[in-house]
């Protein structure tokens, strides 16, 4: 696995996630400089983000891209209680049913993606998107079924 490229695609969701213009004023960081963070130019290949901004930027985004994909690469997944506080309206149920409307998302894209045999760049980007929001769905699921479970 290209871990160098892995870490630069999860910093530049983060950054996106974010928005450019709130990822400069949160870390002080130029456009030009956060775009070296996940830029795949071999000029740039040594250079990420450093911890602190992407601790300003983990706070203010939808989800903590960098910290998961971290945990990811050492075989482990995130969960916190500020999901669940941020998420808690609908409990169990409510999941079930947002996962399989994600889920037919996901094989909607697929089913498109696959039409000419290729999938391209951007389709592959919209599949990871889609799968990104399955596994935030899957994480609030389990801490629903966590809490029910007492």
């Amino acid at each position: 696995m290209d871990v160098n490229g892995y870490l630069k695609k999860h910093t530049e969701a983060l950054v996106k996630d974010v928005g450019i213009e709130a990822a400069c004023k949160l870390t002080g960081k130029s456009k030009a400089t956060l775009g070296r963070y996940y830029s795949m130019d071999d000029d740039h290949s040594d250079r990420f983000m450093p911890v602190d901004a992407v601790a300003a930027l983990e706070a203010a985004a939808s989800y903590p891209h960098v910290t998961a994909a971290l945990a990811e690469l050492r075989g482990v997944s995130v969960s916190g209680e500020e999901m669940t506080r941020r998420n808690s309206k609908g409990g169990i149920n409510s999941d079930v049913i947002t996962l399989s409307q994600r889920f037919a998302m996901l094989m909607a894209e697929y089913n498109l993606s696959i039409d000419d045999g290729v999938i391209s760049i951007n389709e592959a980007k919209r599949l990871l998107r889609e799968t990104l929001e399955l596994q935030k769905i899957l994480v609030e699921m389990k801490l629903h079924l966590e809490e029910e479970a007492g």
